[in-house]
Parts: C-alpha cells; structure tokens; sequence
C-alpha cells in the first residue's frame, strides 16, 4: 500500500503501523495513542512472544485493543494457524473486527463475549462517544473450554485482573493442550491468587515488565508518553516444558 494515500490529520484515525493499517474511533485511550504516535502498542509483550510461536499454532486473546496484537498473531501462526479474539465491548469489537478486515486476515476469529466467569447479567461500560457520554448493555460470557479448540499453544490475556475467572473454566483445555500462558496481571492481591492459580494448573511462572514506550519503534519517535509505565505480567509454561526465561525473575 502506498504510504502517501494515508491521511495525515490524527483526526482520520487512520495509521500505517508495524503490522498493518489500523484505525480507531477514538485517540484518548493508551492503545490507541500508541498506535497513532509510534506505529505499535506494547512491542515488548511481542518480542517475548516471538519465541513461543510458530507457524500453524493457534492463539486465544482476550482483549481486542483494536488489534494491535491480533494482526501480529495472525502473521506468527501463519494461514494454517488461527487466531481468536474474545472482545466484550461491542464498539471496541466492531473496530477490532475492521482492522481485521483492513489487513484482510482470514485466519483471525472474532468473539463478541466476555471470556470467563463473571456474574450472571454482568453489565459492561460501553463508551459511545468521545464527549465521555456512555452507555451499558449486557454481555455474554464464554468459557476456554466452551470454544472446544482443537489445539491452544498460546492463552494471551490483555485485560488485567481477569486471569483467575479465565483459569476456572479451562481445565479441560489446560489438561488437554498445555499452552503457554501470558496475561496482565491484576492489582497486588489479585495477582498473588492469578499466580497461584497457574502453579495450581502445573505451570511455572515469570515476572515480565515490559516498558509501554519503546526506544526502537516503528516510527522512531523519541518522544515518551509514558515516561516510566511498565506493565505487571506473568509467563507461565508447563512444568514438563523445556521453555525457560533465563533473563527472567521465576516467581
């Protein structure tokens, strides 16, 4: 595609990124400034994950971020792997779904659910517009072990604090599959039980702290919004896997 065809004005929402053409509806949310100003959200998550990946795996997300990730994912596991992307909010799924569509991915599955268990006729915030006016509307839950994936060799988890209600209903897919694990982790008590839960299902755990802002992104800007901002994570392989983070603080 020919870069010169891209608008320009930020108020286009529309960006020539790492991985492909994204757009957004709005600009005031950090995945969304990130794509706009350095053409990539989170690349230090990615470059953990390079490692675990091959061609025609299949991955779980939960947690569009308008597929900042899910258009790299589609690219790692190839057109024989698969990607699914759980989005419980419907505009953010929306977008997730044109971006897929952008960067014509027919190996990404989208889900208009909330992944895990939650409470029954839980509601979810929906922005409608950029003046902050907001709507809610009830949303479905689904379970791992309800999609019945044939194979899972990553379980990506981009919403913080949600891990433990994802790992109830998942037994049969862990047992079964075994795959890698890497999630954002919650706030400081709910994070010591996600942990807990993993080493409960037979895995080992790392810390990973990767910085929002990186020096090397794709648009070589050296101007940090996020002066400081890492994110909490986790790791986590099979006890039986030959995978180590030697670099890495095992927790």
């Amino acid at each position: 595609m020919d870069t010169q065809l891209l608008p320009q004005d930020s108020s286009k929402r529309l960006w020539k990124t790492r991985y492909g053409v994204m757009a957004s509806r709005r600009a005031d949310v950090m995945a969304a400034r990130s794509l706009q100003l350095y053409g990539e959200w989170m690349e230090h998550e990615l470059d953990l994950l390079s490692s675990l990946l091959e061609q025609g795996n299949t991955v779980l997300e939960f947690g569009g971020e308008f597929g900042a990730h899910s258009i790299w994912l589609a690219q790692a596991v190839g057109e024989s792997g698969q990607v699914h992307v759980v989005e419980p909010r419907r505009l953010e799924f929306q977008q997730l779904c044109a971006n897929i569509a952008l960067n014509q991915l027919l190996n990404v599955y989208t889900h208009l659910a909330w992944l895990g268990r939650v409470d029954e006729g839980m509601l979810v915030s929906e922005t409608l517009n950029d003046s902050g006016a907001g709507d809610t509307s009830r949303i479905r839950s689904i379970s791992v072990d309800s999609l019945a994936l044939p194979s899972l060799q990553l379980l990506k988890v981009n919403v913080p604090g949600t891990l433990s209600g994802i790992l109830q209903d998942a037994e049969e897919t862990l047992r079964r599959c075994r795959p890698a694990i890497y999630a954002r982790l919650g706030q400081p008590e709910q994070a010591i039980a996600e942990v807990r839960a993993l080493k409960q299902a037979g895995y080992r755990c790392w810390s990973h702290l990767p910085y929002r802002y990186n020096r090397d992104n794709f648009n070589g800007s050296d101007d940090n919004q996020f002066p400081g901002c890492v994110s909490q994570n986790v790791i986590a392989v099979p006890v039986e896997s030959r995978t180590d983070f030697e670099r890495l603080q095992e927790i």
